[in-house]
């Protein structure tokens, strides 16, 4: 059979989500050539916790590799094909492993895990229970293991990136513990215009610095893979999910915005090589660095914390869907939601908010409500939580924000889109490929050995990418109609924060 199969150039993107991860192979204009998608266990031992067991994310990214890998040769090319890899992450989200053995010391915590808001309120600051500084603080703190492993200096932290980095180049005692920028910045712990982790902040959270990775560059070749079906092929691009949507959105250029709309929503405006600070809500962060010497590039994001989730949540805990995609269908089946509100706080409110004390709320509701009306309030809630962070992002800015690239798994139903383009009062520019954010990482990967003559620092080489066209969502709703709605959202968000009360 080898001996049949074409040899091309490919480059593979590893994609590891909330709830899943993906193995994507496209070619130079991201067309997919191959892939695989493998969901793994979610574990919620309290209320308001989440956590991962880090080996079985792992072995998922094995599987997805290994069983793409198998598909691109039944599609008649060499796995040889495959020149380059870049892995993409969700952020946030804390692991831990021992130095010594290459294991992990406990589950990792989830990036919307909510159970240090305690600790949050207790510091008086304006802090979330969002970063990964704090997950870590509280690991030592409570689990025996990882207290133990950094009191003897054989604690090894990292975000999802580094722990994939760590076993795809090695794992064990060979594998490089390092982290990327864009995920680093993440952290609460690393100094955004020095690229370099802060002491300071080190110490106001009571962290050694033999815990922390190497920091490296978002487009870079930091060795190769070391086992399975793609042994030996370079690994060039790390990237945290959103800013790798950035870059898959192709929001090379200074104001340019992007919102995804997975598990949460994120939206990222482009500042180029500014650090602008937010005085709406919004954090300053990383969007990516282009090999050892490049100037960081940085954005502007709102991150909320519940878009895709919430349609979830209609279909596992209310049984109101029996798929995700049924949510349209049964959303509008009405024109509005019957003055229905609903406050996606499952885990506090994120950007602008940030507060932790927010809890989920619906509001409006009376007899004439139906199943559909809830369906369309939580449709709605993601139209009216997009707004408020694109509202933050012109203030901060001081640009008019017209229209956003969306991208994600929410964005196939037109009736979100629709909604969205209606409460928000922009343009909504969806595109035929949506896999923005594995498209993202092969960019930075390719870009890292030049392949295709991709050069991150140019960004007319990738002219070619991803021009199968998009679709265009415009608002209908008249301005009264629009800004009537979106009073009686702010005052549903008001109703619902100071319910949680920190322990």
């Amino acid at each position: 059979m080898a001996s049949s199969l074409r040899h091309g150039e490919f480059v593979g993107s590893l994609d590891c989500g909330t709830t899943s991860t993906r193995f994507i192979i496209f070619d130079r204009y991201a067309n997919i050539v191959a892939q695989r998608q493998i969901e793994f266990p979610q574990y919620y031992p309290q209320p308001g916790w989440h956590e991962h067991d880090a080996d079985e994310m792992m072995e998922t990214c094995d599987a997805c590799i290994d069983g793409a890998v198998e598909e691109l040769q039944k599609e008649g090319w060499t796995k040889e094909s495959v020149k380059v890899i870049g892995v993409t992450n969700q952020r946030e989200t804390t692991v831990v492993w021992s130095r010594k053995t290459g294991k992990p010391l406990s589950r990792a915590i989830v990036w919307d895990d909510t159970r240090i808001r305690g600790l949050v309120a207790h510091t008086g600051l304006p802090l979330s229970t969002y970063f990964s500084a704090l997950k870590i603080r509280w690991m030592i703190d409570n689990w025996e293991a990882v207290r133990k492993a950094h009191d003897e200096d054989d604690l090894c932290f990292g975000t999802v990136e580094s722990w994939i980095a760590f076993r795809l180049l090695g794992g064990g005692t060979k594998g490089q513990h390092i982290s990327e920028v864009s995920n680093a910045s993440r952290t609460l712990l690393m100094n955004l215009a020095k690229l370099q982790w802060d002491p300071v902040l080190l110490k106001f959270f009571g962290l050694k610095p033999s815990i922390l990775p190497k920091l490296v560059p978002t487009s870079h070749v930091y060795g190769n893979v070391a086992y399975g079906a793609l042994k030996g092929v370079r690994i060039g691009g790390l990237v945290g999910d959103q800013q790798g949507a950035l870059v898959g959105n192709k929001c090379f250029k200074r104001g340019e915005t992007k919102c995804t709309f997975g598990t949460g929503a994120f939206l990222l405006f482009n500042t180029g090589e500014d650090i602008v600070e937010s005085n709406h809500g919004l954090l300053s962060t990383v969007a990516y660095q282009d090999g050892v010497n490049g100037k960081p590039v940085y954005c502007l994001e709102g991150s909320i914390a519940v878009a895709g989730s919430a349609i979830k949540w209609l279909r596992d805990s209310m049984s109101m869907i029996k798929s995700a995609q049924d949510v349209n269908a049964l959303a509008s089946k009405y024109p509005d939601s019957g003055g229905v509100y609903f406050v996606t706080a499952f885990s506090g409110l994120l950007a602008p908010y940030w507060d932790p004390t927010a809890a989920g709320t619906i509001i409006g509701i009376t007899s004439y409500t139906t199943p559909s009306h809830i369906a369309r309030a939580t449709l709605e809630a993601n139209a009216f939580n997009t707004r408020a962070v694109l509202e933050s992002m012109q203030l901060d800015s001081g640009e008019k924000l017209t229209t956003v690239m969306v991208d994600g798994g929410m964005t196939n139903g037109d009736v979100v889109m629709e909604i969205l383009a209606d409460l928000g009062g922009f343009e909504v520019v969806r595109p035929e490929m949506r896999e923005s954010t594995a498209l993202g990482s092969a960019i930075l990967a390719g870009s890292a050995i030049h392949l295709f003559g991709w050069d991150m620092s140019k960004p007319e080489t990738f002219h070619e990418v991803n021009t199968a066209g998009s679709i265009v969502f415009k608002p209908r709703l008249s301005d009264e109609e629009r800004n009537k709605r979106w009073n009686g959202w702010q005052r549903a968000v008001e109703k619902s924060r100071g319910w949680e009360i920190p322990e």
